[in-house]
């Protein structure tokens, strides 16, 4: 079985030797670089070219969020998961922009970081539930508008749509959604495929702003 290459991007050297003790020690994982600022993972990246970056945000020089964005441009097929401690919903976004597949932050058990690692080699766009409900929050006292085109649109998907699209936008990975519904992950992506061309979603961010509006996630009906 092939593994999981990984680096490891932060200014930390003690973080770094805890994080490739945790991942070493999974069979479907390996460590193969690490890099303590920006720049040196952009550059790590370009020698080793691994599988999963896992990126701090603040870090001295080219910091997290720049260093996604050169990397996602000069290697698109390379992952990054944004690991932070950083909770702020600015930084979400921010990170999104410049090309992150996912974002956790550090305070996530173990068992969450490496589901993390492992949804987003396989090309699911990873959000941890804290964040998710960050963002829920922000978009619920601020500028979510449920009468809108949304709802319409919404109402002509079918019952399971609406089931995939809740869970998805509710930080869900595809293999938890297929566990909730008792239906495979094939048919989860198929569902998530559909849902993107159906809506014109492109991110988990969509998701949730989308399931938002349209009333999915309204915890008051």
């Amino acid at each position: 079985m092939s593994k999981i290459t990984v680096l490891i991007a932060d200014d930390h050297a003690v973080l770094r030797g805890g994080l490739k003790a945790l991942l070493d020690n999974e069979p479907d994982m390996k460590v193969i670089s690490e890099a303590s600022d920006g720049r040196e993972a952009v550059e790590k990246c370009g020698e080793v070219r691994p599988d999963v970056v896992l990126m701090d945000i603040t870090m001295p020089g080219l910091t997290g969020i720049e260093a996604t964005k050169e990397i996602k441009e000069r290697y698109p097929s390379v992952k990054i998961l944004v690991l932070t401690m950083h909770e702020d919903t600015d930084y979400l976004r921010q990170v999104i922009s410049a090309g992150a597949d996912g974002f956790i932050p550090k305070k996530a058990a173990d068992t969450e970081l490496l589901a993390a690692i492992r949804a987003t080699h396989q090309g699911e766009r990873f959000l941890h539930p804290l964040m998710t409900s960050a963002l829920i929050d922000e978009m619920r006292n601020g500028t979510a508008d449920k009468s809108g085109e949304e709802k319409k649109e919404t109402d002509a998907l079918s019952e399971r749509e609406r089931a995939v699209l809740q869970l998805l936008a509710l930080g869900h990975t595809n293999q938890q959604v297929a566990d909730q519904l008792f239906l495979s992950v094939k048919t989860i992506e198929s569902y998530k495929s559909r849902l993107k061309v159906k809506l014109g979603l492109n991110s988990r961010v969509d998701m949730i702003k989308y399931a938002m509006n349209s009333g999915l996630l309204d915890t008051k009906k």
